[in-house]
């Protein structure tokens, strides 16, 4: 193992700012890294709890923001849970950033496409950051976000935001909720009628696999390139570093080469349920 790689796996002690209840089962931790804390869209922390365990989690911040570090988790198992019970004080480690991010340079001068699926909507809202900051050289933002239910929503208050700014964003959910007025549905019918141009557009997709592989057949349908796709992979990550080979997919090491990927190179892995 290299001295950097080596240097990767300790973790740096980070207080907690703000804990911040997003739904029933997901909170937002805010972290002061202590000095700037440098990522990519799409990049990904371990954030490690002592004598419990390391969890990979997206980074869900501003990236022009580094003087704080947000993560957005989902309470799922033995370490999220833990998570879970830090407040404003409360120090835990942070290995990171890892991974390759989302291509957002690729988006300036293009119509830019975002389908998020459930807690797949915190690794791209980096992203709608980094549009709302280059709306001038991005010619059109939409955003697709597909919830189980109203009460599984995320960022509520953003996507408003998000909105009065001048993206356009449109919501729907599996089964309807008390109080919803919206749309019922899966997210891939909010993209049949996609108001842009296709070949003219670039799309992020973050979700369950199977989200991923019915958007990709829906965006090529309507007549984007799928080399223009890019998604996100999810597997068990241990290192985040590519050396103990967990988070190996056919022969792509997630942590390494991922999460983010083309669409054509994740197509044949997502394919194979062995894999």
């Amino acid at each position: 193992m290299s001295v950097a790689a080596q240097l990767a796996m300790l973790p740096r002690s980070m207080r907690v700012r703000r804990f911040i209840r997003e739904n029933h089962d997901t909170f937002t931790l805010e972290l002061d890294p202590g000095e700037p804390f440098v990522f990519r869209p799409g990049q990904f922390n371990m954030l490690h709890v002592p004598g419990v365990g390391e969890s990979a989690i997206s980074i869900s911040g501003d990236a022009a923001k580094p003087e704080v570090l947000v993560h957005t988790i989902r309470e799922v198992g033995d370490v999220t849970r833990h998570l879970g019970r830090l407040r404003p004080g409360d120090e835990l480690g942070v290995r990171g950033p890892f991974g390759v991010g989302w291509p957002v340079e690729r988006a300036l001068g293009q119509d830019l496409v975002i389908v998020a699926g459930g807690i797949g909507l915190a690794p791209l809202r980096p992203v709608l950051y980094y549009a709302l900051k280059h709306t001038r050289v991005i010619r059109n933002v939409f955003l697709a976000y597909g919830a189980r239910s109203p009460k599984d929503m995320l960022f509520a208050k953003d996507l408003k935001r998000f909105q009065r700014r001048g993206l356009n964003v449109a919501a729907t959910v599996d089964r309807w909720g008390e109080g919803w007025t919206g749309r019922i549905g899966v997210v891939t019918k909010l993209l049949e009628n996609m108001p842009y141009e296709p070949r003219s557009t670039i799309a992020m997709v973050c979700g369950p696999e199977v989200m991923i592989r019915f958007t990709a057949r829906v965006l090529e349908q309507v007549g984007m390139q799928s080399s223009d796709i890019w998604v996100t992979l999810e597997r068990n990550m241990k290192c985040g570093v590519g050396t103990c080979g967990h988070c190996q997919l056919g022969s792509v090491l997630l942590c390494r080469d991922g999460p983010v990927v083309p669409y054509p190179k994740a197509a044949p892995l997502l394919n194979v349920r062995e894999l």
